[in-house]
């Protein structure tokens, strides 16, 4: 499988939804897919947390990315994951007949399962799609089921995936599994923007980031630091990238970065869940504070 152009800053992208809520605003995500490839990132990533993708139905995440990659200058990863087996497969192969260039695959959610039954599920989905695409591990505990770094190593040992993209925000689980690098090679994504600086300057291959929904200039600014040595640079942006994710930790995932794009002048479509008063001032504030700051971090990464 070849995953060699799975590197570098690929976007988690958002996912516009219709103003009647019901469905995938696909004009509105093609718009989206234009900005973030002019942008220069080195990917998009589809309908994974950020995209929320557990909003839309089979069909419909398949239609997506059907546009996405015939409108995309970038390669298109696509997240096929699902509660079972048998849609997880259907869906795979829906996305690579559409030309995805790499799929992003949770263990099975909602309810729990052991690592031995996640390891099966996993080793059944590589049996059932063989050599035809890229298959990254995407392991998100925050949401469901963690895939253990013992598992991971065991699952990468086989050769049969091309790597993960690991949202933990543990640092450690990087540090654990670079030592297999020496003897599988397998790329490593940072999935959590909190320790994508570090976990970069340790080697890793990359990022797929929420936040280079809403800003892909800082995160591209920071990954050119890191790999210049430009120690000074990386730390007052990654200082920058704080200030963000500060911002919006007081907010469900995504929240924050559909009010930020839509700030930026992208078409979000409305939140799938109310908030409720509070949170609606608490969003008023966010997105003024969001106004003032964000041509000043553009600026910044964008420099040098």
């Amino acid at each position: 499988m070849n995953s060699t152009g799975i590197q570098g800053v690929n976007v988690a992208a958002l996912t516009p939804r219709r103003d009647d809520g019901r469905g995938v605003d696909l004009a509105a995500a093609l718009d989206l897919i234009d900005h973030l490839c002019q942008s220069g990132v080195s990917g998009i990533a589809l309908l994974g947390a950020t995209g929320e993708f557990p909003h839309y139905n089979p069909e419909d995440r398949a239609h997506l990315v059907q546009f996405a990659v015939k409108r995309s200058s970038v390669p298109v990863i696509a997240n096929v994951s699902h509660s079972s087996l048998d849609t997880t497969v259907w869906l795979a192969r829906e996305v690579v007949a559409h030309g995805a260039a790499a799929l992003l695959v949770m263990p099975p959610y909602f309810f729990r399962y052991s690592q031995e039954s996640i390891k099966e599920f996993y080793l059944r989905l590589a049996v059932a799609l063989g050599n035809t695409v890229p298959i990254l591990l995407y392991n998100v505990p925050s949401f469901t089921n963690e895939i253990s770094c013992e598992t991971a190593v065991e699952l990468l040992s086989t050769g049969l995936f091309a790597g993960i993209k690991d949202s933990s925000g543990r640092l450690d689980n990087f540090r654990q599994m670079k030592a297999l690098r020496n003897r599988v090679p397998f790329k490593f994504l940072a999935g959590n923007d909190t320790v994508f600086a570090e976990a970069r300057s340790e080697g890793a291959d990359g990022v797929i980031s929420g936040v280079a929904c809403a800003l892909p200039e800082l995160l591209l600014g920071l990954d050119r630091a890191i790999l210049a040595g430009a120690s000074e640079r990386r730390d007052r942006l990654e200082t920058r990238l704080r200030e963000f994710i500060s911002r919006t930790e007081q907010f469900p995932v995504p929240v924050g970065i559909r009010e930020a794009t839509a700030v930026r002048g992208l078409e979000t479509g409305p939140a799938a869940v109310p908030l409720g008063a509070r949170a609606e001032q608490q969003l008023a504030g966010f997105r003024n504070w969001f106004r003032d700051w964000y041509p000043v971090a553009v600026k910044e990464a964008s420099a040098g």
